[in-house]
């Protein structure tokens, strides 16, 4: 038997916590994961974006919110461009860490989508470049999570 998460968005309420910090990249990862959550049939007013300061702030609203059961799967969303100090490995590590604390603890899924990059370019090329686009990516792994937790339980 194989067991697999849906398509369906359906009836479903999605939160999008997006840092505004690295705006051109966010707003474009914002963007694709909108479109594809309308495009997996998640109503407009279903959809609810959060807006932070910087990957940093993401973590707490994302916990924040998944206690509230307001929501039925959370898009942590963000980009951290490397610069010439130390402070790029912190933002990272604290927020892939915090993220996961609420992914593995929370009451809903969440789907870790903070680019960490190492340039501008890259961050562009993940964000409707080349690489496609990791709001959109995360925005049908979340459905899928939504909908395979569901038949789980």
């Amino acid at each position: 038997m194989e067991i697999v998460g849906q398509s369906n968005g359906q009836n479903l309420r999605i939160a999008i916590v997006v840092s505004r910090f690295n705006q051109l990249v966010t707003d474009r990862l914002s963007n694709g994961a909108m479109q594809q959550l309308l495009q997996l049939g998640v109503s407009k007013k279903d959809i609810t974006v959060i807006q932070v300061p910087g990957a940093m702030e993401i973590p707490r609203i994302v916990n924040l919110i998944s206690k509230n059961k307001k929501y039925d799967g959370i898009l942590a969303l963000g980009a951290v461009v490397r610069g010439e100090t130390a402070h790029f490995d912190y933002v990272c590590a604290q927020s892939a860490q915090g993220v996961a604390q609420t992914t593995l603890n929370g009451e809903v899924p969440v789907m870790y989508g903070i680019l960490t990059t190492d340039n501008m370019s890259q961050a562009l090329n993940r964000a409707g470049g080349k690489s496609g686009n990791k709001g959109a990516e995360c925005a049908s792994d979340v459905i899928e999570m939504i909908n395979l937790e569901k038949e789980l339980s």
